[in-house]
C-alpha cells in the first residue's frame, strides 16, 4: 500500500505556510524508511499511484534525502581528526584569505574540504599504526593506539574535520577593518590588537547562537537546504558500502569530480571566453552600451544579459549559499525576479543620467566627485580620522554611481523586507516552540540526537559576555572612536536580527546580508568617523553572520550525529585559527600588491574590490552619514528605504490569505528586494546560464526525473563545486601568481587581450 504524502508533510522549504507545519513526522506511517539510498523502492517515496513523488516539504529533505542511522559507540576525538581538522583549517585559512583578493568573489567550498579530508582520512587510517584491520602497521590495543588509528576513518571524524577546517575558511571580517585601514588610512594594525580583535569578532556571534538554536537548529522546518549536497556526499562516502546504489553513486561523484577539474583549466586559462559568451558583444564590438547590457565576463563592466557562462567557477555557487543545483526554485525565483527589475533600473538610471550616472563607471564601489574623478578621503579628514568640516567644505560632497546608490537602496529596503516577512510567516511557529521548549520539538533527527550531552545555555551566554567585554577592550586598543555603549547596541541589534535573518537562511537558503543597516545605525550613533562606523558594523554585522554560520553546522551535525558539544569545540577551534592566518596572508598580500588593490580594475589575479567597498561604505556612512544621508540632503531618500521595506511583503501575503492555491507564499519579497541591486559588482556573465541551470535542476528533474533528483542532484552539485574548488587551488599557485608568479596563457581567439567577451572595453 502506497503511503499518503499528506500524513509526511509539514513546513515546506517551498511553501512556507504548509497548513500541516508543525505536525508530527510520524515514522510508522510513512512506511519503512530504510536506507536512503537503497536500490529497491520505499513506501516513502511513492505517491497514491506507487510513483515516486518529488522532493517537496521540510519532512521530504529529512527523512528521504537524510538518513536516521546512527552509531553512538562511533569515535570523533582521535589523532586523525585533529590533526587534519587543524590541518586543513590551516589550508582553507590561508587560501580563503588569498581569494578574498581575488577579482571574483569565490569562497573555499566546504565540499573540497569534505573530499580532501576524505582522502587524507583514508590514507592515514593505513598509515598510521594501530590495532585498526586497515593498518599496514597492526599494534596492540589500547588507549594511545585506539587514539591513533582505531580503524576505519569514520562519519563523524569526517564531520568534525570539515566543520572545523570550513569555519576556518572564510575570511574574517575584521580583516576588511584592518586591510581598510592599511591601504586607505596608512595605519598599521598592532599585532594584539589584531590577533584579540579577531578573537572577539569571530567567537561572540556563536553565543548568540546557541541561545537561539532550539527554533534554528532544532525543528524540522528548518532545512537548511545549502547542506544538502554536503549531506548527501557524506552518505555515498561513509554508508551503505556494499550497496549497489552506494557504489553506483560514488563512481558517480567522483567521475565527474575529475571531469570538471580538467574542463575547467579551459575556460578559467586557456579559453577566457568561455566565462561569458555573448552573441550580441560578437555582433557589436564597438557599442558601450553593448558592454553594460550584454557584457559581464570583465569585472566591474556589463550586466551579463543573456551571456552564456561556461566556467563553473561562476555560475556554481562555490560551496556558498545560493546554488542552482540544491537551492530551492521558489527561492531562486525570487533572485532573479530582482535581478531583472536590477538590470531595467540599472540601465534606465544611467540613461536619464539620474544622480549624474554619466559622469561616473557604470558599475563601481568607490566614491568620486561631480566630475568623476576618484573622491581623495583622506582629504576630508582630521588626523585621528574624524571628519574636518572646513576640509569637506573645500572637497564637497562625494557622489555614487548610480547602480552603487541602487544597491545601497535595495539592502535598505530588504531589512524592512526582512522584519516584515518574519513577522508575517514565522513570529507565531517561533512563539510557539519557544513555549513549548525541547519537548515540543518532533524532528526525528532530534530525537535521536537527544542520546547525546547538550552544551549548556550558560555556556553559550559565557563565550558571549566574555567577548564582549574583549571587543570594547581592543576598540579602545585600536583608537577605533567606538565608545562601549555603542558596542553593546552594535550587539542589541544583532541579537533582533538573528531570527529575521537565521530563520530565512534556515528555510529557504538565503541570508542577505545586514551590514547596510548597522553602517546606518552606527553612522547615526557614532557620526563623523569612518573607523569607529567599521568597528561598530564588525561587532553588529559579523555577530550575526557567524551566527547563523553556527547555527547551519549545528544542523549539519545533527543530521549526521555528531554530538554538538563536539560541533562547538571544531567551531570555536576553526575560527581562532583560521581568523589568526587571515591577518597574516593579509600582511603579506597587502605588502606585496598595495598598488593593485587600491586600483579600480585590479587584475584578473589581484583586486581590492571587497576592501574598496567596504571602506567606501565607511567613509560613505561613518565620516559623511549626516551630510549624505539626513533628510533633505541628496541621498536624505536612503534611511527611509527601511520603511518602504517594511510595506513590501504585505501584497504578497494579503494575496496568499485570498488566493491560497496560486503560490503567493513562493514570493520570498526579501530575498527579491535584495537583490535589486545584484549585479553592481564583479563579473555577471553568469546569472544567465546559473538561472537556466536553476529551471533544469529544481523544476524539471525535482519534477519529472525525481528518483534521479534524489539519487544524483544534490551529488552532482558536491562533484562540480568540489572538482572546480580543487582546480581553481592548483590554477592559483601553479600560474595564477599565488605562489608569487604569474604565467599567462598566450593571446589567442578565445582569450583576447581585451575583455574575454570581444565586448567594448570602458575601463582601462
Amino acid at each position: 500500500m502506497a503511503a499518503d504524502p499528506e500524513k509526511s508533510r509539514s513546513n515546506s522549504v517551498l511553501d512556507e505556510k504548509d497548513p500541516n507545519f508543525g505536525e508530527k513526522v510520524d515514522l510508522e506511517d510513512t512506511g519503512d524508511v530504510g536506507e536512503v539510498f537503497a536500490d529497491g523502492p520505499r513506501l516513502i517515496d511513492l505517491d497514491e499511484s506507487g510513483k515516486e513523488r518529488p522532493i517537496e516539504t521540510d519532512a521530504d529533505y529529512a527523512i528521504r534525502l537524510v538518513s536516521l542511522d546512527d552509531d553512538p559507540t562511533m569515535r570523533v576525538y582521535t589523532f586523525r581528526m585533529f590533526f587534519l581538522g587543524l590541518g586543513l583549517s590551516c589550508f582553507a585559512a590561508v587560501l580563503g584569505q588569498i581569494f578574498y583578493f581575488r577579482p571574483q568573489s569565490v569562497s573555499v567550498s566546504q565540499l573540497f574540504i569534505q573530499i580532501i579530508a576524505f582522502v587524507l582520512g583514508r590514507i592515514m587510517e593505513v598509515v598510521i599504526p594501530g590495532p585498526s584491520e586497515f593498518a599496514l602497521l597492526r599494534t596492540s590495543d589500547n588507549w594511545f593506539f585506539r587514539f591513533m588509528n582505531h580503524g576505519r576513518f569514520n562519519l563523524k571524524e569526517h564531520v568534525a574535520v570539515v566543520i572545523m577546517a570550513s569555519t576556518a575558511s572564510s575570511s574574517a571580517l575584521a580583516i576588511s577593518v584592518f586591510a581598510s585601514q592599511e591601504l586607505y588610512y596608512n595605519v598599521q594594525t598592532e599585532i594584539a590588537v589584531g590577533i584579540f580583535t579577531i578573537i572577539s569578532s569571530q567567537l561572540i556571534g556563536f553565543g548568540m547562537s546557541g541561545l537561539m538554536r532550539i527554533f534554528l537548529v532544532y525543528p524540522t522546518y528548518a532545512v537548511y537546504p545549502q547542506t544538502m549536497p554536503t549531506i548527501q556526499l557524506f552518505e555515498a562516502l561513509h554508508k551503505g558500502e556494499g550497496m549497489m546504489a552506494q557504489k553506483k553513486r560514488r563512481n558517480f561523484f567522483w567521475g565527474l569530480l575529475v571531469a570538471i577539474f580538467v574542463w575547467e583549466w579551459i575556460p578559467e586559462y586557456i579559453a577566457p571566453t568561455l566565462t561569458g559568451v555573448s552573441i550580441f558583444c560578437l555582433a557589436n564590438k564597438d557599442s558601450a552600451w553593448f558592454t553594460r547590457v550584454f557584457g559581464g565576463a570583465a569585472g566591474n563592466e556589463g550586466l551579463g544579459l543573456f551571456s552564456l557562462c561556461f566556467d563553473w567557477a561562476y555560475v556554481g555557487s562555490g560551496g556558498s549559499a545560493i546554488g542552482s543545483l540544491f537551492t530551492p526554485l521558489s527561492t531562486q525565483l525570487s533572485l532573479y525576479g530582482g535581478v531583472v527589475i536590477c538590470i531595467i533600473s540599472f540601465c534606465a538610471c544611467f540613461k536619464m543620467n539620474v544622480w549624474h550616472a554619466q559622469n561616473f563607471p557604470f558599475l563601481t564601489q568607490l566614491l568620486y566627485y561631480e566630475n568623476g574623478t576618484e573622491y581623495n578621503q583622506l582629504l576630508i579628514l582630521n588626523d585621528d580620522f574624524s571628519l574636518n568640516e572646513e576640509k569637506l567644505a573645500v572637497q564637497g560632497l562625494p557622489w555614487y554611481a548610480a547602480s552603487q546608490m541602487l544597491y545601497l537602496i535595495s539592502r535598505t529596503m530588504y531589512i524592512g523586507a526582512a522584519i516584515t516577512h518574519f513577522f508575517l510567516w514565522h513570529a507565531s511557529d517561533v512563539w510557539k516552540i519557544i513555549r513549548a521548549g525541547r519537548e515540543g520539538i518532533d524532528d526525528p533527527h532530534f530525537e535521536k540526537m537527544k542520546k547525546y550531552p547538550e552544551l549548556s545555555n550558560w555556556i553559550y551566554l559565557g563565550v558571549f559576555v566574555v567577548c564582549f567585554g574583549v571587543a570594547v577592550g581592543t576598540s579602545y586598543g585600536a583608537h577605533s572612536q567606538l565608545p562601549g555603549w555603542a558596542t553593546l547596541i552594535a550587539l542589541i541589534f544583532g541579537f533582533i536580527m538573528l531570527p529575521v535573518i537565521g530563520t530565512l537562511y534556515a528555510t529557504v537558503g538565503y541570508a542577505p546580508s545586514v551590514q547596510d543597516l548597522m553602517q546606518m545605525l552606527g553612522a547615526a550613533l557614532v557620526p563623523g568617523k569612518p573607523v569607529a562606523n567599521m568597528y561598530f558594523t564588525l561587532y553588529g554585522y559579523n555577530s550575526v553572520t557567524q551566527a547563523y554560520a553556527l547555527t547551519g553546522d549545528l544542523k549539519l551535525g545533527q543530521y549526521t550525529k555528531l554530538p554538538p558539544r563536539a560541533t562547538f569545540l571544531v567551531q570555536v577551534i576553526g575560527s581562532v585559527v583560521g581568523g589568526l592566518l587571515n591577518f597574516v596572508i593579509m600582511k603579506v598580500v597587502i605588502n606585496a600588491h598595495r598598488e593593485v588593490l587600491l586600483d579600480v580594475q585590479g587584475t584578473n589575479i589581484w583586486s581590492g574590490q571587497q576592501v574598496q567597498s567596504f571602506n567606501t561604505a565607511a567613509i560613505a556612512w561613518g565620516a559623511l552619514g549626516k551630510p549624505l544621508y539626513a533628510t533633505g540632503t541628496r541621498y536624505g531618500f536612503v534611511p527611509y528605504m527601511l520603511l518602504v521595506g517594511l510595506l513590501i511583503p504585505f501584497p504578497t501575503w494579503y494575496l496568499h490569505k485570498r488566493f491560497p492555491k496560486f503560490g503567493f507564499q513562493n514570493v520570498f519579497t526579501p530575498v527579491l528586494t535584495a537583490e535589486l541591486g545584484y549585479l553592481s559588482v564583479g563579473i555577471n556573465s553568469s546569472v544567465f546560464t546559473s538561472f537556466l541551470l536553476a529551471i533544469f535542476s529544481q523544476y524539471y528533474l525535482r519534477k519529472y526525473r525525481a528518483t534521479w533528483f534524489r539519487k544524483y542532484n544534490f551529488l552532482m552539485s558536491a562533484a562540480l563545486d568540489g572538482g572546480t574548488a580543487i582546480m581553481v587551488f592548483v590554477y592559483t599557485f601553479a600560474v595564477g601568481g599565488g605562489s608569487g608568479k604569474t604565467t599567462a596563457f598566450p593571446n589567442w581567439a578565445l582569450n583576447p587581450t581585451g575583455n574575454p567577451d570581444y565586448c567594448k572595453r570602458l575601463s582601462d
